[in-house]
């Protein structure tokens, strides 16, 4: 069975750093045929994406809110995506979700929540 599992949040500082993990199983052909995206959800809001690394090795889709910062990258050989977030904010607070697209289906993990405070 297809699984997302993500890990790594926690609480940081304004100005620190985390960096995710989202670890993929159960998927033939292993993440390297997967589209992979981070997205996030912050208390009543709407869920938002953050980052995307496609299939093709390409990272698209940062929103302005977090260009610069917030790095996706991945390891095809440990089926494992990273999101490296750096000079993070407190709106950078939110449950970060793991997200992966195969043909038509959509897969997602339980997320992992960041609360970034003083």
């Amino acid at each position: 069975q297809e699984q997302l599992v993500e890990s790594g949040g926690g609480l940081a500082q304004p100005g620190g750093s985390l960096r995710l993990s989202c670890t993929a199983s159960g998927f033939t052909g292993g993440i390297s045929v997967l589209t992979m995206s981070w997205y996030r959800q912050a208390p009543g809001l709407k869920r938002e994406l953050v980052a995307t690394h496609t299939k093709f090795g390409h990272a698209v889709n940062y929103p302005r809110s977090v260009q610069g910062r917030f790095t996706i990258s991945r390891d095809n050989a440990n089926n494992t995506v990273y999101l490296q977030m750096n000079n993070l904010k407190p709106e950078d607070t939110a449950v970060y979700f793991c997200n992966a697209i195969k043909d038509a289906s959509t897969y997602w993990g339980k997320g992992t929540p960041v609360t970034v405070s003083s």
